[in-house]
């Protein structure tokens, strides 16, 4: 049977149940048709390669783990991901990262997995992603490994964080020719939810991470001593220079002067535009062209007993209102008076309204709350999509998804990202990233019509997946229910809208298989021509198109 690893009792959080509970124990070869793969009980991993429907064989041992996992306490499930034509990184969910060079795969005659780097990396991970690339002549492989951790101290939210971990390994020739794969390099990212995408770019060049909460770099001790220095620098908020008020005819400045100025070390310049204030021998205090034109001749300064400086300009304008005194000086902080405020409050008003919707007569009238369903409630607040850069750890793209709620994402062409699937309005929108389009980053390659809508009504859903041509999409439930939505086909038959009384050329239609199976669904991939459905002990095979 399949290796399913249930949640220990340690394991209580949403976070634990999105990034085990939930995982999805069958495993599609990209680079291979209809090639995929699981872990079964006795460490094997098991390969079902189809070439006929006619001629199906049983799966097939292609590598065992070596160590005997069932005397591990805390492991998680088995983790598999397909890198290369030739190299697979497997987890065997105890902590200890494999690389396997397996030849060609999916036939028995030229697959071999050897292993070719087998290292402990600290406390048990699932493999959420990883990349095999070339650069100058050093062949790299970049891998994702996701943890759910205990905080030490937070006692705030759930208790736990997730941490992404990148590790780099790279290929390493002795001078006998010998070939071993060392690590080079170790970075960190944590975040307080579980990602519903990550993925290396295909030359190891950025990260993508789609998530509710933001994630962050975990620094080095060294690094984090620099930052630090920085930081203090930063946060040392300075005092405003100088403080203004204005009403609708004079701005009144007021600057704190220095102990030991005197009435004669001051010197302030009016013009008509411009204010220049110097005080002794000192580059001047406050200099620049005024926000407005002044009548500069009956400008005035003096001194107060509390040793500041006040400085009236008498509007040019009566009634005009200024948002800064010098244009372009950040150094000043405006003072309002509560009339003040409550003023501009009501020349506000206008915009604000206490009623819903204080003109039914007007086009468009607002989105009516009671016409919602159930299904258009989103669980939570929008994700948002990360890009950080490969060298640096630094975020170069940040995109709020709002309420585009994230529905899956699949492998299209396994030379390129993972694509993610997005919900807009009633529809479900393939986006495929291009990390060397710069201007092109996220490109829309399909929609499914109507699925962000159906799938919303799915309470039972586990999985969902489409084909990589887009031909349909599928979800499956915890138990026996899998539904198909075909993309909208031409009709051979004449076929009429009744309601509206126009022909209708296309129709789009979706199926649904029940499986003869009552243990729980633990795996569900989809290829162009098929539907792959793992349970515990049964693996279903769906014909959903013939081929071509």
């Amino acid at each position: 049977a399949v290796a399913e690893v249930q949640l220990r009792d340690d394991q209580y959080t949403l976070d634990h149940m999105r990034a085990f509970g939930m995982y999805n124990y069958l495993h599609l070869d990209s680079w291979y048709q209809d090639n995929v793969y699981y872990v079964d009980q006795c460490g094997r991993v098991m390969n079902l390669s189809v070439t006929l429907d006619t001629a199906l064989q049983k799966p097939r041992e292609v590598f065992r783990l070596p160590a005997d996992l069932t005397a591990y306490d805390n492991r998680l499930c088995a983790s598999i991901h397909f890198s290369s034509p030739t190299r697979v990184t497997l987890s065997d969910g105890t902590g200890r990262l494999y690389v396997i060079k397996s030849g060609k795969r999916g036939n028995s005659a030229s697959e071999k997995w050897e292993i070719v780097f087998n290292e402990e990396l600290g406390s048990p991970f699932i493999i959420a992603h990883s990349v095999s690339f070339v650069k100058s002549d050093t062949h790299l492989l970049a891998v994702l490994l996701l943890r759910v951790e205990k905080d030490e101290l937070e006692t705030k939210g759930s208790g736990f964080h997730i941490t992404l971990e990148w590790v780099t390994i790279a290929e390493m020739i002795s001078k006998e020719g010998d070939h071993r794969y060392e690590i080079i390099k170790r970075r960190v990212l944590q975040g307080k939810s579980v990602p519903h995408y990550a993925a290396i770019e295909p030359s190891g060049g950025g990260l993508m991470i789609v998530s509710h909460k933001p994630f962050k770099v975990v620094e080095s001790e060294s690094d984090k001593l620099e930052e630090t220095d920085d930081a203090k620098v930063s946060n040392e908020k300075k005092d405003p220079l100088y403080y203004w008020q204005q009403t609708e005819d004079v701005v009144t400045i007021t600057v704190h002067l220095p102990q030991d100025i005197t009435k004669d070390d001051i010197k302030v310049c009016f013009s008509p535009d411009n204010i220049c204030v110097t005080l002794k021998d000192q580059p001047p205090l406050m200099e620049g062209k005024l926000y407005s034109s002044l009548d500069h001749e009956s400008c005035t300064w003096i001194i107060r007993e509390n040793k500041s400086l006040e400085i009236s300009l008498i509007k040019k304008n009566e009634g005009s209102w200024w948002p800064e005194v010098i244009v372009g000086d950040t150094r000043g902080e405006l003072i309002m008076d509560s009339s003040q405020c409550s003023e501009i409050a009501e020349s506000l008003m206008h915009l604000t309204s206490e009623v819903m919707n204080p003109n039914p007569e007007k086009e468009n009238p607002p989105c009516n709350a009671q016409e919602l369903e159930e299904c258009d409630a989103f669980l939570e607040d929008g994700a948002s999509l990360c890009r950080f850069d490969g060298n640096t750890l630094k975020v170069t793209h940040i995109i709020n998804l709002g309420s585009n709620q994230y529905l899956f994402s699949v492998v299209v062409n396994p030379r390129e990202m993972p694509c993610f699937c997005l919900r807009h309005d009633v529809d479900a929108l393939l986006w495929q990233p291009h990390s060397d389009q710069p201007e092109n980053m996220w490109e829309h390659i399909a929609t499914f019509n109507a699925l962000g809508y159906v799938q919303a009504s799915k309470q039972d859903k586990k999985f969902m997946a489409c084909a990589p041509d887009y031909s349909y999409a599928a979800l499956c439930e915890c138990l026996r229910r899998v539904f198909i939505y075909r993309q909208p086909t031409p009709l051979s038959t004449v076929l009429y809208n009744r309601k509206e009384g126009r022909q209708v050329g296309q129709v789009a239609k979706q199926l649904v298989a029940t499986l003869e199976a009552n243990d729980p669904i633990l795996g569900f991939q989809a290829t162009n021509e098929r539907l792959f459905v793992l349970t515990t002990k049964t693996l279903f095979l769906i014909k959903v198109n013939s081929g071509n």
